[in-house]
């Protein structure tokens, strides 16, 4: 992507797997381990390989050491270390990075309340019973836990919890603070993500001080999955002398007691952190923490926008850094220790689904109501214009909430799809049950004026017209709205939007930028304050829960969730619901085919771009796996698999923290 959005990413997608950032803004964590989710760490267990689809349909339950959501567990149960890292990397040195996001300050460390902004990093401090892996799409090994045991019925699901595993203060991890931790999310002191996305897993359950029991409320090949990649946490945590608790969406820089490989070493100011690698870690030797968490230290430095950030880099104030910016790329990532080779530059494939990103529009304004009026602005993006002014030919258009994956809805529906379709032909629009749209070209034979002439013929057939040097309805009113950015980033913003906007005035709109500091534009977000802003959804490799917080009618209500758009819909309300209780993968791709459809048709954003790789900059030392993960986060990935391939001074080392 081109700039740093906002990236709206649940609580589901970040736990069910490995880690990667848990993204909503108010919730910056940098990705820990790829591609999308919050733990890493695999325990050797007595099983042999056992599928979900298999354990679902079985007689009895039994005990397994890993799960998949469709299909079967890539890595058997005596596996080694996972095939993307390297198991033989040295340890030691200190990494530092900056922003991971558009944070630009801190004032907490708990990253499951709504209110403030986290400190980065806090993900090398939390595990979850499971985690996936980096090579599959959607399977669970056992982290926290050493066994897993699916029901019959498949309503309910019972794990083991290792008696190795221990939080950071040396307590072991019990049953009581899995149910805990999940009462805890589900209360109103958390996001209110949380609630919506554990809403399908009824209670937890202590069987005894090492077994937990998730009961669901009916049957869904997600819910083990969901349950095994919810983040841990230590009761005593936030825990007074006197046995009394601060209430926890008031915990704000008490140390999280949890039983992640790293602690909080020192932070100051809101502005710097550094992360110490626990000594005493419990899972060092785990099968898939072999060949991760490679340096001594992580800190993290944070500046005041991306121009000070990229001179720091420049200037050799930390060792590396992702670049979402292709003109800086291509123009200003370059320099003396560019060309000496202290700093290299380097771009690495990656097969991640695309998601969606765009100015996404909020339908809570009257001004967006008409389908007419969204697609009337859609048309008047010139995506190619900017790719060769501005990106350098680097990017590719976005044209699905799915893109790059199967998922992503091509051609005619399916008997399938139409299933789901159907019932709800009367309220979508014909168009649904057609080819999904295509996004503007203004490349020859296409061009602007061909489709600025189109968007003004919507925008009259909706009942906008151009009079007294206006775009105006029939009360008089002028066409003006908002795109709302952070201060962070709005020096990469501001050519693109005020493209976007000459090409507005030419059908009589009125759109200004506004930019707000990173705190008041979380705020207005959260409170849904806002005409249009750039939002990114990142993709999802198995989607689930997460899409009911996305474009669930009750989320659209909820402050804080994710349901940026507002969007109130019946059929995707059905649509969603199938999705998360499909039982084999064809039934999914209908499902995530037909809310593709709805939502694309729905012209609810007006899309941005991707690119097809990984921008990475950093300092001559540092090495990485020969080997690449199929789905991950850069950031992730850095921090989690990477080492320096050489000692680092100790001077350097003394510099960093």
């Amino acid at each position: 992507m081109t700039t740093g959005s906002r990236w709206v990413q649940t609580p589901r997608a970040l736990w069910c797997g490995v880690i990667h950032r848990l993204s909503r803004v108010g919730l910056p964590v940098v990705p820990r381990v790829v591609p999308r989710s919050w733990r890493s760490a695999c325990a050797v267990v007595l099983c042999g390989v056992s599928a979900l689809a298999g354990l679902l349909a079985a007689p009895e339950a039994h005990a397994v050491y890993a799960i998949a959501q469709y299909g079967e567990p890539k890595y058997p149960a005596d596996f080694k270390h996972f095939d993307y890292v390297n198991p033989d990397a040295p340890k030691g040195g200190t990494l530092v990075l900056a922003n991971p996001s558009r944070l630009t300050s801190f004032d907490k460390f708990n990253p499951f309340t709504l209110r403030g902004n986290t400190a980065p990093g806090v993900d090398l401090l939390f595990e979850s019973l499971t985690i996936g892996s980096s090579d599959e799409v959607a399977s669970a090994y056992g982290l926290l836990a050493d066994d897993i045991n699916i029901a019959p019925d498949g309503l309910s699901t019972t794990f083991h919890i290792n008696p190795r595993a221990r939080f950071s203060n040396g307590d072991p991890v019990t049953a009581d603070d899995v149910k805990f931790s999940l009462d805890t999310l589900k209360s109103p002191q958390a996001a209110p993500q949380f609630a919506s996305i554990f809403g399908e897993i009824t209670r937890a359950v202590v069987v005894d001080p090492q077994t937990i029991r998730f009961e669901f409320h009916q049957r869904n090949r997600e819910l083990p999955l969901l349950a095994g990649g919810m983040p841990v946490f230590s009761r005593k945590w936030g825990m007074k002398p006197d046995g009394s608790r601060i209430p926890f969406d008031q915990l704000a820089f008490e140390k999280p007691i949890a039983s992640g490989p790293y602690l909080i070493e020192q932070y100051d100011n809101g502005r710097t952190i550094t992360y110490r690698r626990d000594p005493n870690y419990w899972g060092a030797a785990l099968p898939v923490r072999v060949g991760m968490n490679n340096f001594d230290r992580i800190a993290y430095k944070l500046y005041s926008d991306n121009v000070a950030r990229l001179e720091a880099f420049k200037a050799g104030e930390y060792d590396a850094m992702v670049e979402y910016v292709a003109r800086n790329w291509v123009r200003r990532d370059v320099g003396k220790k560019f060309d000496s080779g202290e700093l290299i530059k380097r771009e690495f494939p990656q097969h991640n689904g695309t998601g969606m990103q765009g100015f996404m529009l909020n339908l809570r304004r009257p001004l967006f109501q008409d389908v007419r009026v969204r697609k009337a602005l859609d048309l008047a993006l010139d995506f190619q214009w900017l790719n060769r002014q501005l990106f350098f030919n680097q990017y590719s258009r976005i044209d699905s909430f799915f893109a790059n994956t199967d998922l992503q809805a091509k051609g005619l529906p399916t008997p399938g799809e139409l299933a789901l379709l159907e019932p709800w032909r009367a309220k979508l629009d014909p168009a649904v049950f057609g080819p999904p749209p295509k996004q503007p070209d203004t490349d020859p034979p296409g061009s602007l004026r061909a489709n600025l002439l189109q968007a003004r013929a919507l925008l009259q057939q909706a009942g906008w017209t151009y009079r007294d040097n206006a775009l105006r309805n029939a009360k008089g009113e002028p066409f003006q709205f908002e795109i709302l950015d952070d201060s962070g980033s709005a020096a990469q913003m501001e050519p693109i939007v005020a493209t976007f906007i000459r090409n507005l005035q030419k059908l009589g709109i009125t759109a200004t930028f506004r930019v707000s500091d990173f705190a008041v534009y979380q705020k207005r977000l959260d409170a849904f304050d806002f005409d249009t802003t750039t939002i990114r959804m990142p993709d999802v490799q198995v989607p689930g829960s997460e899409q009911i917080d996305r474009f669930g009618s009750k989320a659209a209500d909820t402050p804080g969730s994710d349901n940026m758009i507002g969007l109130k819909s019946p059929a995707v309300d059905a649509i969603v619901s199938a999705l998360v209780h499909a039982q084999t993968r064809e039934q999914l791709i209908d499902a995530t085919h037909a809310l593709d459809r709805v939502l694309m048709h729905g012209y609810y954003a007006v899309p941005h771009w991707y690119s097809a790789t990984h921008r990475v900059a950093f300092k001559r030392g540092l090495a990485w796996p020969k080997t690449l993960p199929l789905y991950y986060g850069a950031e992730g990935w850095i921090t989690s698999m990477w080492w320096y391939a050489q000692p680092q001074p100790p001077q350097l080392q003394a510099e960093a923290r």
